[in-house]
């Protein structure tokens, strides 16, 4: 059986987990471990490790592989791993493919190659060679918003035909569709109700760092999904309301969970931006404080 045939797979809730530094700006792998095993508690049944959110562009390939390694290694009991191994260099993405299958994850996550605008048939052909480097099923990663170009249902519908392309990260709500022959995950937290009502199999998600038992609630109760999203909806704007994961750490760390900063370019959220996350932590209970 595929390990993305049906829900249960990778799961329905994986957690872009965001990657810890210390006040040296290292990778700190003992918060890392500690804020997965918390999540896994909290709703996530799996993570992506060294995404956007993982703030991956500016980790070294050993500082890549390495907290994949240790994801692997370390993860929580029942959850699953899928490793960022993306790149706008095909023979890069073929190394990071294969250290990450190597290394044991479930499977990996593979964004449109950035910055230099492929061709349909570039895209194909690179997709090709990657699939070529791994025995295990990948994610496509579809972000126009960052990427500069788009796949479409008839390319995605092209992709699914290569052997160990297995689903897709949807970040383009203007194409949320189901595709045979790939599980669909949305890459967005405000269509993840809609991506489950259409029957795809989850999200990759930013807000599970922090509302993970709420967004549970939304895949356990259905009946009860719709007005579980309404209530998040400024969760969700809150955290996206500057370059992710500026916001997600600003709360975590608010929280009492050590992540740290961020690498440059990504700077540390304004007094501005720390104001709006408190107030939204204060209004969902998770933060004492006055009701914002």
């Amino acid at each position: 059986m595929s390990t993305l045939e049906g829900i249960g797979g990778l799961g329905t809730i994986l957690t872009a987990i965001v990657t810890p530094f210390d006040e040296r700006g290292r990778v700190d792998e003992e918060s890392f471990v500690a804020l997965m095993h918390h999540l896994s508690e909290h709703g996530s049944d799996g993570f992506v490790v060294c995404g956007t959110t993982g703030e991956a562009a500016t980790l070294t390939d050993s500082e890549h592989l390495g907290l994949i390694g240790l994801a692997v290694r370390e993860r929580p009991a029942g959850t699953t791993i899928v490793g960022g191994t993306g790149s706008n260099d095909t023979s890069h993405a073929i190394h990071l493919t294969q250290g990450a299958s190597e290394l044991g994850v479930d499977a990996t996550l593979s964004v449109t190659p950035y910055y230099n605008k492929p061709s349909p048939r570039g895209i194909v052909r690179h997709y090709e060679e990657v699939a070529r480097a791994t025995d295990r099923p990948i994610l496509l990663y579809n972000i126009p918003g960052r990427t500069a170009v788009n796949m479409g249902p008839d390319l995605l519908a092209r992709l699914a035909q290569i052997e160990h392309i297995e689903g897709v990260k949807q970040s383009n709500q203007d194409e949320l569709q189901l595709i045979d022959g790939l599980a669909l995950y949305t890459g967005d937290d405000a269509t993840f109700a809609q991506t489950l009502d259409m029957g795809g199999a989850g999200g990759i998600c930013v807000a599970s760092h922090i509302v993970g038992d709420e967004m549970r609630r939304m895949v356990d109760e259905p009946e009860h999904r719709a007005e579980i999203d309404a209530s998040l909806q400024d969760v969700y704007e809150t955290l996206f309301m500057t370059a992710s994961p500026t916001c997600t750490k600003a709360a975590l760390n608010m929280l009492g969970h050590k992540v740290g900063g961020l690498r440059l370019p990504m700077v540390e959220a304004s007094e501005e931006e720390l104001a709006a996350v408190r107030a939204m932590l204060i209004r969902h209970g998770l933060m004492a404080g006055a009701p914002a």
